[in-house]
């Protein structure tokens, strides 16, 4: 494992952090300078200005029903940041964002390699929500979103559109535009009153009322990480 990697998943920093203190001479592997790229192992020594790194601590995964207001930051200078919302003891960060004037599902973790596995546009992963927009929408203007709609000089990827009323609406996506739904909406001429994600993949928002959250079951780690890698705490998927 790199080192930075290693350092990272201690909690004491991010990656590009542990670099930096890396690059500062502050870091020792075995009792020697550590350089970038180091590679280190469970038997290796690391310190960090002279302090041992211990063992790696718990992967937290931890769903949030994100209120309407909270920005979804790890700079808690900011006010109002996801992290003081969720007050955990240990170093986690939001997967993905949800923007402010939003509320709804957003997961939370310290596994740095999740982030890329759920984010990645062409793994297909869904995410659903309900929208509310200002008047009544027509059919047409659900299936042009569905087909794809041109913001910001591209095409939406073809997305799941379902009414649930005259003025709500379902929309499962499988890629995360900078305010997707928001610009789609204004683009065929409505404004969003109301956007609320309620599922990620096979996780449901449920019953956890804005502000409250939750950690993962096992089984649901297990169907967000990639099949080579195995639960953490469990057992190694069987081939």
């Amino acid at each position: 494992m790199r080192l930075n990697k290693y350092i990272s998943e201690t909690g004491i920093c991010s990656r590009r952090e542990a670099d930096k203190l890396i690059e500062a001479g502050r870091v020792t592997c075995n009792g020697l300078p550590a350089v970038l790229g180091t590679q280190v192992g469970e038997a290796d020594e690391v310190r960090v200005d002279g302090r041992m790194v211990g063992l790696r601590k718990k992967q937290i995964y931890i769903a949030l029903n994100k209120p309407v207001g909270i920005t979804c930051t790890t700079e808690t200078h900011v006010e109002g940041n996801i992290i003081d919302l969720v007050g955990h003891q240990e170093r986690i960060f939001p997967i993905g964002r949800l923007d402010k004037d939003s509320e709804g599902l957003i997961l939370l973790t310290n596994d740095g390699d999740i982030v890329n596995e759920i984010l990645r546009s062409e793994n297909n992963h869904e995410k659903e929500y309900l929208v509310t927009v200002e008047r009544a929408v027509t059919d047409l203007s659900l299936k042009m979103m569905a087909d794809g709609v041109k913001i910001m000089g591209e095409i939406t990827k073809p997305c799941k559109v379902s009414r649930i009323n005259e003025k709500t609406f379902r929309m499962i996506l499988t890629q995360g535009l900078n305010r997707q739904i928001r610009r789609m909406c204004s683009a065929l001429g409505y404004r969003v009153q109301h956007l609320r994600r309620v599922r990620i993949i096979n996780i449901d928002l449920g019953t956890l009322a804005p502000g409250e959250w939750r950690e993962l079951a096992e089984a649901e780690v297990a169907a967000l990480l990639p099949a080579r890698r195995p639960v953490p705490g469990g057992e190694p998927p069987r081939p």
